[in-house]
């Protein structure tokens, strides 16, 4: 038995134009079936018997201690000013110990030294306070300094 090879006849030198669409129809088959089988598998719901509360816990106000910063460097605590630095640490060291622990709302003059702010964030971290908020300078640029 010997193989035909063809000789050159004009039919057999056309080069195939169609796309052989059976292994395409046949993954797609494939997916949907996949798709078919895992859908219900996502419908699935756990229920959790959850606690419920028998009565609202009592808010009360959070303490607030306001930190400003004058345009001189000042640290101002709850509008009281402090001589130095350990003394502003003894007051966040006091505010730590507090339970719950108080706000902390640092405001700024517009014109006040970074290093002044920075130094009052460092040490509200190195005390362990969480709860900081810094107010905008935006609505005190028109007045005069604190």
């Amino acid at each position: 038995m010997a193989m035909n090879l063809g000789t050159g006849s004009g039919d057999e030198t056309e080069v195939m134009m169609d796309i052989n669409t059976t292994p395409l129809i046949d993954v797609m088959l494939v997916l949907i079936i996949m798709l078919i089988i895992t859908i219900p598998a996502q419908l699935h719901s756990v229920n959790l018997d959850m606690p419920v509360a028998t009565s609202a816990p009592p808010k009360s106000e959070p303490v607030v201690v306001k930190i400003d910063i004058d345009a001189k460097a000042t640290v101002l605590w709850n509008g009281q000013p402090l001589a130095d630095r350990p003394a502003l640490q003894a007051k966040l060291a006091e505010a730590s110990a507090l339970q719950p622990q108080p706000e902390l709302h640092i405001r700024s003059h517009a014109k006040a030294p970074y290093e002044v702010i920075a130094s009052v964030l460092a040490g509200a971290q190195r005390a362990g306070l969480t709860k900081l908020g810094i107010v905008g300078t935006e609505q005190f640029a028109d007045q005069a300094p604190l």
